[in-house]
């Protein structure tokens, strides 16, 4: 999972020099608190905002960064076209894309499987933050990925 931390460090210095200097202060290497999360999103994007408030309310916090480089992110960081969303998450040693439920983050978390993360591809309508908080996720699955871009069903909603 280096690789991850790596990813991170070259993201965070790599955006650095395109910010102000008071967000400067604010870019830090992801915390190691598997509790805490990074998410990489778009300024317009309002079902990123409310899967942030889902993660809050089932104790996560959750750091924000607003970018219009999504999608160089997203190369940066292995994410294959096929299993890209809207928003990206760093939260431990792990990446998150897409729309996945906090029970599922916080299960990968605790049995630490050796994958790069969990996804949740394209828009799911009945996912967190595309429906109304407190709704059980329905008609989707959650996927694991691997660094080579291998997948397996992770969760069937």
């Amino acid at each position: 999972m280096k690789f991850i931390s790596f990813i991170l460090l070259f993201l965070t210095t790599s955006f650095i020099a395109a910010s102000p200097a008071s967000a400067q202060k604010k870019q830090a290497v992801a915390k190691k608190d598997s509790m805490h999360a990074i998410v990489y999103k778009s300024p317009t994007c309002g079902c990123c905002s409310k899967w942030e408030d889902h993660l809050r309310n089932s104790g996560f916090t959750v750091d924000s960064r607003i970018t219009r480089h999504g999608a160089q992110i997203k190369k940066r960081l292995n994410i294959p076209r096929q299993l890209q969303s809207c928003h990206t998450a760093i939260i431990g040693e792990y990446l998150v894309e897409g729309h996945v439920p906090a029970s599922d983050i916080k299960r990968m978390l605790k049995e630490k499987p050796d994958i790069l993360g969990l996804t949740a591809p394209g828009m799911p309508q009945e996912s967190p933050g595309m429906q109304p908080e407190g709704k059980k996720p329905a008609n989707y699955d959650v996927l694991s990925f691997t660094r080579d871009g291998k997948t397996k069903v992770y969760t069937s909603y």
